[in-house]
């Protein structure tokens, strides 16, 4: 009889989720889907709030990549009030987007993924883990947690502390970077940049090891989407969409973010609390593209910076067309942490770095703003629509993990097919199926969001576990 597999919960992701594998008689994969299971309400319960507590708030969304939204919810703010802000303090924006960008960037590659890269699909869970990692390379883990300490501290020096620092403002930063801050930040962006090099060097001979998982893990046509500079560079603060295709031709270009629901629409499945966005010209569920540093690396026409840009060169000369498997990811994960670094240090060499006029003050004047930005993981979208007195209305986030929804449940189902057999199923084959996950690097408590009434089950448990009432709710 047909049968399905549970994976719950998935491992090393940031959040909560499962995966559901549909076997055939013959015990052979024919479905799988990917359910986040848990909801964060922040569109809901930021309604009545004054717009600018939104940068402040909406940094909760997320442990791990709080700036992202502090950055993204700060230029829709600046839009609500209809200011440029200072060049230096969109500079400064830039220096701790991109500092988060490492620290995050690090936590995927060296703690999550480099379980799986080091020690194998198939080893012991017990030791498959960071833990695992250090013990048997304990250079390696150690460069990981010193660079994912270098950028939160450099976020530190910007904003006053690691985590949730609402230093980002509408109208631009609450504070100037001074000189010694700049000068200490000066030191620890070189040992990062060195941290990156050597991770990378010595990650590139291991790819053939690889072979297998490249072209299994997600490996299949997509669109791609990114933010690029007027120049078709890689951009992570300011820039405007472009849309690729899985052939490298651009479908879409210089699209300023105000038009972004031109392009993007978001359907919603009984079975997840995240929503499925896709691209309406092609339409729904066949609109599938992908966002994050390997999109990134696909829609560009260069770095900008010149370590990356030879790594660049060399990426994209591996392929006559845009590299498709989301393998990739970890690649392209690291070429941005190289140029992250470098962009920093151009920064702060910047001789109106530490100028301290960094707000332009002013009320709101628009009802609307919207702002977007590239987050590690992918294009952050930030929509507000607020009252007469400044208070929200309505409120979108379309969160990077969403937009890569689509091509995870595909690259699930398809990692799934070639390596799960049902008639012998080993813990192994299950992990190849999360480690496709682990390539796009989900941050499931940004992404989950949802329209309208969404399916409930609750249970009630006695004592010993067992259910004595329970209470179901339908879609609407």
């Amino acid at each position: 009889m047909a049968q399905t597999i549970t994976i719950d919960p998935v491992t090393r992701v940031e959040g909560h989720a499962k995966i559901t594998l549909h076997l055939n008689d013959a015990g052979a994969v024919e479905g799988a889907q990917f359910h986040v299971t848990q909801l964060r309400g922040f569109e809901k319960f930021c309604e009545g709030r004054p717009y600018q507590e939104m940068p402040a708030i909406t940094s909760r969304t997320c442990g791990i990549c709080p700036v992202s939204h502090l950055v993204c919810s700060s230029k829709a703010c600046d839009a609500l009030q209809a200011v440029q802000i200072p060049p230096t303090a969109a500079n400064l924006r830039r220096i701790m987007n991109l500092a988060q960008l490492i620290q995050s960037h690090a936590l995927s590659f060296f703690h999550l993924s480099s379980p799986d890269l080091l020690l194998g699909w198939d080893a012991d869970p017990k030791q498959r883990n960071f833990f695992g990692v250090a013990a048997q390379f304990p250079e390696f883990a150690r460069d990981g947690i010193r660079l994912r300490k270098l950028g939160q501290s450099i976020i530190e020096l910007l904003g006053g502390k690691r985590l949730h620092a609402a230093w980002t403002v509408a109208g631009g930063v609450s504070d100037p970077l001074t000189v010694e801050h700049r000068d200490a930040m000066l030191t620890m962006i070189a040992e990062a940049l060195d941290i990156a090099c050597r991770t990378l060097k010595a990650f590139k001979p291991t790819l053939e090891k690889h072979r297998d998982e490249i072209l299994a893990f997600g490996n299949f046509p997509t669109y791609f989407l990114g933010i690029v500079d007027p120049t078709g560079g890689l951009e992570h603060y300011d820039g405007c969409f472009r849309v690729t295709d899985a052939d490298g031709n651009i479908v879409e270009d210089q699209v300023p973010a105000s038009d972004y629901e031109r392009l993007i629409g978001e359907a919603v499945e009984p079975y997840s609390f995240m929503k499925f966005p896709y691209l309406k010209s092609v339409g729904y569920p066949t609109g599938i593209y992908r966002v994050g540093p390997l999109a990134r690396l696909n829609v560009v026409s260069h770095c900008g910076t010149p370590l990356a840009d030879a790594e660049f060169e060399e990426f994209r000369g591996r392929h006559a067309g845009p590299e498709l498997s989301t393998f990739q990811y970890h690649h392209a994960r690291l070429i941005e942490i190289i140029h992250a670094a470098e962009r920093i240090q151009a920064l702060l060499r910047l001789p109106d770095i530490t100028d301290p006029h960094v707000r332009a003050i002013a009320r709101h004047n628009r009802s609307e703003g919207i702002g977007v930005s590239e987050a590690p993981r992918g294009t952050l979208i930030h929509h507000y629509k607020i009252d007469d007195h400044g208070l929200m209305k309505w409120c979108n986030l379309i969160i990077a993990t969403g937009h890569n929804n689509l091509a995870m449940n595909q690259g699930i189902l398809q990692t799934a097919k070639k390596y799960v057999d049902g008639k012998r199923i080993q813990e192994g084959m299950l992990n190849r199926v999360e480690a496709v996950l682990r390539c796009f690097d989900p941050c499931l408590s940004c992404a989950t969001h949802a329209f309208g009434q969404m399916p409930l089950r609750i249970q009630l448990l006695d004592a010993q576990g067992q259910v004595v009432d329970e209470r179901h709710r339908s879609a609407q």
